[in-house]
Order: C-alpha cells, then structure tokens, then sequence
C-alpha cells in the first residue's frame, strides 16, 4: 500500500514538472511597429477567399471604426475606393498588388492594412444557422514595405447561445425566422463588424498599437 502511495506520489510530482515545463506563447515583437510610428492608415479592400460575394466590402466598410478608436487617422474608405476605380483598379487582387511605394505616393498614408476574408456566410443546419467571419491582417510600412503587425480574428452567430431550452419548436421556429432574415439581409455584416473590433482594437494581447491620436499612446 505505501509503495503504492509513494508511486502515485512520483507520478503527480512528473505530471506536475510536464505541466510547469510547458512552453509560453512567445510575445509579439512590436519593435518595427514602435520604431516606424504610423500615423495614419490606407484600409485596402480586403482579399476575399469565402463564397459571398459581399465579403470584401462588407468587411471593409467595418474596419476603420477600430482603427480610428485606437488612435490613428484612417484614409476615407469611399476616397480611396473612388481612386482606385479611376486609375482602374477595381479588384482587391489588383490592388494588394501595388507597390506600397506607389500607394504612399498616390495616399500619403504611413502604412496600410491588407485584410484577407476567410469565412464570410451562414450555414444552414437542420434545426439552426450560424453566421461565421474570420479574417487575418497585416501592417505594412510604406516607406519601407516591411511589415509591422500581423493579426487574425473570428466571430460567430452562435456565440449568443442556442434554443435547446425552448424545446423543438421553438427551435424550429427560430430557424425558420434566420432564415427567412438571412435571405433578405447581409446575416454576415454585423458579425464582420464584431470580426473587425477583436482583429484591429488595440491594447489586448498581441494586438495592434494606441496611434498619436489615443490617450493612451506610447503606454503600450
């Protein structure tokens, strides 16, 4: 019995050592991103990788709100939109793919923000459906071209719950109720917004940087 103690003991003083030895998440390294200070940003149409068509627009329409809270000037989405389309860049594809060079030229912005949409829609179950976005981002200087900050986020419908307590006709009627509002809304736009907020808010862990414009500006 007491080898038997002793042997459990040795186990749980291992597992314990496993559990200590565990390596971290290693920190972001902001050092590109303090020592380049933007001071305002160029939101590009996002890249879109999801089915919907509404993906790209729908995101970009949502990401300057973040960015502006955390302290830095945006370039006007509809201006730039507009500038693209005159010098005949109407795809993000086409886009992305400008030098940063030509785009400080044109813009006079000190970084801009490339944004791919990878989930963008509503699946439909049997009993429910959910609206997913996910997207993933990065920085770039544009008087240099390297890149300062890279993040990712998701958000999704289901994160307010489910109907399992108001039995099966509840739930069948909440289904019915979705889908009938998801084929005649963007079900995806507020949940891009909520995308947009955990992907670009700064002050969390390993997200963006307070701009000149924030209170809390060189705090973090």
């Amino acid at each position: 019995m007491k080898k038997a103690m002793k042997l459990i003991a040795c186990l749980s003083l291992v597992l314990l050592a496993a559990g200590c030895a565990t390596p971290q998440k290693a920190a972001r390294d902001y050092t590109a991103f303090k020592q380049s200070k933007p001071r305002s940003i160029l939101v590009l149409p996002p890249l879109n990788e999801s089915p919907d068509v509404n993906a790209s627009y729908g995101m970009l329409s949502q990401m300057t709100f973040p960015l502006a809270e955390a302290g830095y000037y945006v370039m006007p989405v509809a201006l730039v939109d507009e500038t693209f389309k005159q010098n005949g860049l109407g795809l993000p594809a086409e886009i992305h793919g400008v030098a940063p060079a030509k785009l400080r030229e044109i813009f006079g912005a000190d970084a801009a923000l490339y944004v791919t949409v990878t989930k963008y829609g509503t699946s439909y179950v049997v009993l429910d459906s959910v609206t997913v976005v996910a997207a993933n981002a990065k920085l770039v200087d544009l008087k240099t071209g390297d890149v300062l900050w890279t993040g990712a986020a998701s958000a999704s419908s289901s994160e307010n719950g489910n109907n399992a307590s108001n039995g099966l006709l509840g739930m069948l009627i909440t289904a019915a109720i979705k889908q009938i509002a998801n084929n005649v809304t963007d079900a995806a736009y507020p949940i891009a917004g909520l995308t947009s907020v955990r992907m670009l808010s700064a002050g969390g862990p390993n997200g963006m940087l307070y701009g000149p414009h924030s209170p809390k500006y060189g705090t973090d």
